[in-house]
């Protein structure tokens, strides 16, 4: 009875929070404030040391820019854990700026964190073990598809069957759900990180250009698509030339871009259409209805919606702010957790529902 008073205490006084951990980017959701951090999950450290100089934005823009003795990584690759100290000093930094947010000093909190689907026992006690380290009290794990169609506003809960595509930077994530479960899914280790590459080992390939992966990141964000565009666009990518070696600029269009990313975009359709097959008859149905919600950075590629349309023949609609979504289901866990504790990935049992 005491334990269950203070711990009422503690849940009512701390800030609890849901974090979207993604390879890309980190958000980080407070209990009643919304989302207060979004930036990249980036991390300069020392080599010697191993010590953190700079964590987030900072970090971002020392890529491909530092001094030998300080090297900007990434502590998660294909949406898990790494390098474990790296991301537990990541996770410390997001969770200590989200408390110095409040006037009063809080107790240690509750963290919800949005997992892939397909990962292994070990990968989801790195994730617990990180987060608790980092100073939370409790740690609950969601299946990221399951945060992000509660963050899109899916009738998850409800009968009917609903469908979520989650394109992050290390995974894609796609469910099909309902009743409050998943029904089928997948989880695949192609996404936006994958294209980024694509788009290196073009430029490699076609013009002896060797390009950054930020510049690679750009060109995707600029003039990427997935289908054909209404107005094709061009754009100059900058690096150095690997037969003169000196550096060298050079005008790409989106019908280039569009053929360096085909393979990975084919990969991620293709498996959407490997959990339709899956899926059962009645919900294929509601799904005629309803449509597929598309979440996650990955999503905001150009014309991916109207690609996915021409190759399912299912109506695909964007989720409001798709890259918010896993962040927002799990701040609604925390929100109502008592009836959405559920929804949450216990340490013990293994999921069997992924490829």
């Amino acid at each position: 009875m005491a334990f269950n008073l203070i711990n009422w205490l503690l849940g009512f006084f701390s800030l609890d929070i849901g974090i979207d951990l993604g390879t890309a980017n980190t958000l980080v959701n407070v209990r009643g404030k919304g989302i207060t951090i979004n930036e990249p999950s980036w991390v300069a450290i020392d080599k010697r040391t191993r010590q953190p100089l700079a964590i987030g934005t900072e970090a971002k823009e020392m890529v491909g820019r530092t001094p030998a003795n300080v090297i900007a990584v990434r502590p998660l690759r294909d949406g898990v854990i790494s390098e474990f100290e790296i991301t537990q000093a990541m996770l410390e930094y997001f969770i200590g700026k989200a408390h110095e947010q409040s006037l009063v000093p809080v107790p240690r909190p509750r963290v919800i964190i949005g997992i892939p689907s397909g990962v292994t026992e070990v990968e989801k006690r790195a994730v617990y073990d990180a987060a608790m380290s980092a100073g939370a009290r409790e740690v609950g794990l969601i299946e990221e598809p399951v945060a992000a169609a509660l963050g899109a506003g899916l009738p998850v809960a409800e009968i009917r069957g609903s469908m979520i595509v989650d394109i992050g930077g290390g995974t894609s994530e796609v469910a099909v759900m309902s009743m409050g479960g998943v029904v089928v899914s997948r989880s695949l280790r192609v996404a936006g990180d994958e294209m980024d590459q694509d788009i290196v080992q073009y430029m490699r390939n076609k013009y002896n250009l060797l390009i950054g992966e930020r510049m690679a990141e750009q060109a995707k964000i600029a003039i990427g698509s997935a289908y054909l565009l209404p107005e094709e666009k061009t754009m100059l990518l900058r690096g150095r030339n690997l037969i003169t070696g000196l550096p060298e600029a050079v005008e790409v269009s989106s019908v280039e871009i569009r053929e360096a990313i085909s393979g990975s975009v084919q990969t991620i359709v293709d498996t959407i259409k490997d959990a339709l097959d899956e899926a059962p008859p009645e919900i294929i149905a509601d799904l005629m209805e309803t449509g597929i919600c598309m979440a996650g950075g990955g999503s905001l590629l150009q014309s991916f919606d109207r690609r996915m349309v021409d190759e399912l023949k299912i109506r695909c609609w964007l989720a409001e702010d798709p890259m918010s979504c896993v962040a927002r289901g799990a701040g609604m866990i925390l929100e109502n957790y008592d009836a959405l504790r559920r929804l949450l990935v216990g340490l013990e049992r293994g999921s069997t529902r992924h490829s």
